[in-house]
């Protein structure tokens, strides 16, 4: 069981009985000797969704929450029903559109890769790689000559997504987007 100063965006925890994932961790320093540093952390519930912000003092137990980490893989999507497989028995299972909402611009079908956090036979939410490869759809023409320059352009992906990349690319070129800041990386 960690302590509230051991916490790491990403673990998940159980608070009142509710698995919760860190999502941001803040540290506040009092000033005045003697006092104690105190960890602003705001937790996602993981079974509705709902945030929570609380503040712990660095020795503060919480007990991590009871689930399997498994590599899956998503699969396909049916209106708001996403089913990813499991790749080690491959079981199936379903997650709603609202669970995914910040995911869903880096997930293509048979995108491999996931983890998937299961407790019972439920996904509580999924992990996804650092970075994917995704396919330009959409952007203006590439200009010659505009490869050894640094402005670029918009274009949308595969996904839907639409980020900045360099102005040489061009629809149909594979590129490496960070999934925690939505940027453009580099060519895949």
């Amino acid at each position: 069981m960690p302590k509230a100063s051991e916490l790491k965006k990403g673990m998940v925890v159980e608070l009142h009985d509710i698995p919760h994932m860190v999502k941001q961790l803040e540290t506040k320093s009092p000033s005045s000797r003697g006092a104690v540093t105190l960890y602003k952390i705001r937790f996602s519930n993981l079974q509705n969704g709902s945030k929570l912000d609380s503040s712990l003092k660095g020795t503060e137990i919480l007990p991590l929450a009871d689930f399997d980490r498994v590599p899956v893989q998503y699969s396909y999507c049916d209106a708001d029903t996403f089913y990813f497989i499991n790749m080690e028995n491959f079981e199936q299972y379903e997650v709603t559109r609202d669970k995914l909402s910040n995911q869903l611009p880096f997930l293509s079908e048979q995108q491999a890769n996931i983890f998937a956090l299961i407790s019972g036979e439920k996904i509580l939410a999924i992990e996804l790689p650092q970075s994917v490869d995704l396919y330009i759809c959409n952007t203006s023409p590439a200009i010659s000559g505009s490869s050894a320059t640094s402005r670029t352009k918009t274009a949308e992906l595969s996904t839907g997504l639409e980020i900045q990349v360099p102005e040489y690319l061009k629809p149909g070129d594979l590129v490496q987007v960070n999934t925690i800041t939505g940027k453009y990386m580099s060519r895949g």
